[in-house]
């Protein structure tokens, strides 16, 4: 294994597992992975399912721990571990990762608990390599996003609704994807900005009484009249939403805020200006293509190791590069939870941190010793040497090696290589 190749399975992917075959040309394996269909998407149980659950706990009132909600999401959270581990499409599915924290939903709102597996594989998935506006209506209409985000109870105060309820506009989602997931700060926006964009988006709704449940624009609460966002006018009803998405999602500024939040995921906590402007550039010139976009990161030539694994990039690594059976790995959610990167359920609607001042503190650190003893007890590799040589390659350094050496033991051995440094970053 080469240094270019090795650095691709950690940057880019979810690190090598010694039964894989070793790619032979690292770019072509990178690109080959956005070609490739993503079997989780669309993906069951559906958001109509998950809304189906909800309205029958919401009728029969068990207790959140064995709410029929709360099966499905600790299956679906399963089922979406599981398939890290075992997946061939490595960076297709660090792709779905980094798309799923761009779009926070988290279970931090227990109504979204139910909605937030068919969130990842019916808004994020299908979409990964495909035009950010897709993605961004898909999200936008989502039921997991208007609970998360509390749109789906939104009304315009000078629709009939609001007029009958007096009842006003909710302005987080409006707010979230102007912040978080198009254009930043960075355009200049202004909190009547905010209140125009949550005007046009009242009346984006659920209906959970429907068969089968799922979105519902609902005229009776949209605030009528035109609105003006970032100094562009928009018709009233659902098509001024649509063309506002739309608008956002082709503005400079977003281009240029999705450049550097991919680059400071792929590339270094501070990515290159070169960097930033490099994938920006394809952005614009492609029309928001996502899939052109992965295949630049995948072509910028930067140093391996900038990175710091968050726990759970760490987790899934450990798991591939022991080559653990199933039926031999730990409780992942347990060990998120432990780790301090709870699976969907991160604390705020920007999401997970991705910088390593974030996860690198002294009592997070001794956490990733102690899960690596945990998991290295649960390797029966005779060589853990040559396992860490296979995994790693060029990667592998002289420290690590030595101290591999002499260790007392081969659990002790496959801490070692787990908690050091060089299989800490990526």
């Amino acid at each position: 294994m080469d240094t270019a190749t090795a650095h691709a399975l950690v940057r880019f992917g979810l690190g090598h597992r010694p039964s894989d075959p070793v790619p032979a040309d690292p770019v072509a394996w990178l690109l080959a992975q956005l070609a490739a269909p993503d079997p989780l998407a669309g993906a069951a149980p559906s958001s109509a399912e998950g809304l189906a659950a909800l309205r029958a706990d919401r009728k029969d009132k068990p207790p959140p721990a064995q709410s029929r909600s709360a099966a499905l999401f600790r299956a679906g959270a399963r089922a979406q571990l599981a398939h890290a581990v075992a997946t061939d499409l490595p960076f297709r599915e660090r792709l779905v990762w980094f798309w799923t924290n761009h779009f926070t939903v988290s279970v931090r709102r227990g109504q979204c608990a139910a909605v937030l597996p068919a969130f990842v594989a019916e808004a994020i998935r299908p979409h990964v390599t495909g035009r950010f506006a897709d993605m961004l209506l898909a999200v936008m209409r989502h039921p997991a996003m208007l609970l998360y985000l509390d749109n789906a109870s939104s009304i315009g105060p000078d629709s009939a609704a609001g007029q009958r309820s007096r009842r006003g506009l909710n302005e987080n989602l409006a707010r979230e994807c102007l912040e978080l997931h198009t254009v930043s700060p960075a355009a200049g926006y202004t909190q009547q900005d905010v209140t125009a964009f949550a005007a046009m988006l009242t009346g984006w709704s659920i209906d959970l009484r429907a068969d089968p449940p799922g979105f519902r624009f609902r005229p009776g609460a949209h605030q009528p009249g035109t609105q003006t966002v970032l100094g562009q006018a928009f018709p009233p009803g659902e098509a001024g939403g649509l063309a506002a998405l739309a608008f956002l999602a082709a503005h400079p500024a977003t281009h240029r805020h999705l450049a550097t939040q991919l680059t400071r995921h792929f590339v270094a906590d501070e990515p290159p200006p070169a960097a930033i402007r490099a994938i920006e550039a394809v952005l614009r010139d492609t029309n928001g293509d996502l899939g052109a976009a992965a295949a630049a990161l995948a072509r910028l030539e930067t140093p391996p190791g900038a990175k710091l694994r968050t726990p759970q990039e760490l987790a899934v690594a450990s798991l591939r590069a022991l080559d653990l059976p199933e039926d031999r790995h730990p409780d992942l959610l347990a060990t998120l939870a432990a780790l301090g990167q709870p699976f969907w359920r991160a604390p705020a609607p920007n999401g997970w941190p991705d910088t390593a001042g974030d996860w690198a503190g002294p009592e997070a650190m001794v956490r990733r010793i102690d899960f690596a003893w945990t998991v290295a007890g649960r390797s029966n590799a005779p060589d853990p040497l040559a396992l860490a040589e296979t995994v790693q390659g060029p990667l592998l350094d002289p420290d690590t090696r030595l101290a591999m050496q002499r260790a007392a033991s081969r659990r002790e051995a496959l801490t070692l290589f787990l908690a050091a440094p060089a299989f800490q970053r990526r």
